[in-house]
């Protein structure tokens, strides 16, 4: 009910870095007068972690976000990726779609973006483009896109197995600010990809896809919270210096998510198909607005006691079902 794993979300959950280290940079926003560095993961609409990437200070380059997705830990490979207020450059656009993702960020000011059109090539007719002409002012140089097509797919192939970095690509598309030829290649091309983007948000018909995207920010943003409960120790604070530690650190927290918000999810259903056998009426679309990631309910304090597990014992019992008002189903307060 809550999806196929196939659209998520990347975000940045950030720490403050009190030790000395070259894996941290400052930002007097987020960390005061100290340094800190940033998690980068991604969360599929399963609300599972998927992967992650450690990085210094508080890039919000898009960029970086391409380099978590390629190196995935589990789960399905997303086909939309959303974040937000991330770097929306065409050319960022460009390479998510050379890789097979719709990259589809929440912009800050809708007006400010270009809708882009293409034209048929030989053609000396413009197309019609309908009620869409007025915006449809842009075109797109198809011409750049044929010319540097195979150093384009060269490229992609480069970042899916690891030969390059997505963010080193920054520098190679750019000398003194300037685009190369191959960088405005990936520009032409990431405009087709990001008008679609934009048509789909702006539908005034049908808003499922707007919804879809802020529905897995808010899942992201649920997440960050949990995460934030669980990382208690040292004050929240990272304290290891060199990279390896960071990370298996918090590795450790993403594990610890995961495995929160999986027990929650197995407790979730068992209650719903309880209810559902009591003949309680609980509706599908009222039960996908459930979440795993509630926390009211955890103790992170004290002591711990790591056991192995009984799978043959089953889950753990359920509590009683209260009487419902007027015979059961939901009351006007929508319990």
């Amino acid at each position: 009910m809550w999806g196929g794993g196939l659209l998520a979300s990347v975000d940045g959950l950030r720490f403050v870095v009190p030790v000395q280290t070259i894996n941290a940079a400052p930002s007097p926003e987020y960390f005061g007068y100290k340094r800190g560095l940033t998690l980068l993961n991604a969360v599929n609409d399963q609300v599972m972690g998927i992967g992650q990437m450690v990085v210094p200070g508080t890039p919000r380059d898009s960029l970086y976000i391409l380099d978590t997705l390629i190196n995935i830990d589990a789960g399905p490979q997303p086909e939309v990726v959303t974040t937000d207020q991330a770097s929306d450059s065409d050319t960022v656009f460009g390479i998510f779609s050379m890789l097979g993702y719709r990259f589809a960020p929440r912009f800050a000011d809708l007006g400010d973006q270009r809708f882009w059109r293409s034209e048929v090539p030989g053609s000396n007719t413009p197309g019609d483009y309908g009620p869409l002409e007025a915006i449809a002012r842009n075109k797109i140089n198809r011409q750049k896109i044929c010319t540097q097509w195979s150093d384009m797919t060269r490229v992609a192939g480069s970042l899916v197995t690891n030969q390059v970095r997505a963010y080193d690509l920054l520098r190679m598309f750019a000398r003194s600010g300037r685009p190369t030829p191959l960088g405005q290649a990936f520009a032409e091309y990431g405009r087709i990809d990001k008008t679609l983007h934009l048509l789909s948000i702006l539908d005034p018909i049908d808003d499922t896809y707007r919804r879809k995207l802020n529905k897995q920010l808010t899942v992201q943003e649920s997440r960050h919270r949990l995460a934030r409960k669980i990382c208690h120790g040292s004050n929240g604070q990272i304290r290891k210096a060199y990279r390896e530690g960071q990370e298996d650190q918090l590795a450790a927290l993403g594990l610890v998510v995961n495995a929160v918000a999986l027990w929650n999810s197995k407790y979730l259903s068992a209650a719903v198909d309880r209810l559902h056998a009591e003949g309680v009426p609980v509706k599908d679309e009222d039960a996908a607005r459930l979440s795993p990631l509630g926390h009211a309910h955890l103790n992170v304090l004290g002591r711990y006691s790591i056991s192995s597990s009984a799978p043959a014992e089953g889950l753990r019992q359920l509590g009683e079902i209260p009487d419902l008002p007027d015979g059961g189903g939901v009351n006007e307060e929508g319990v």
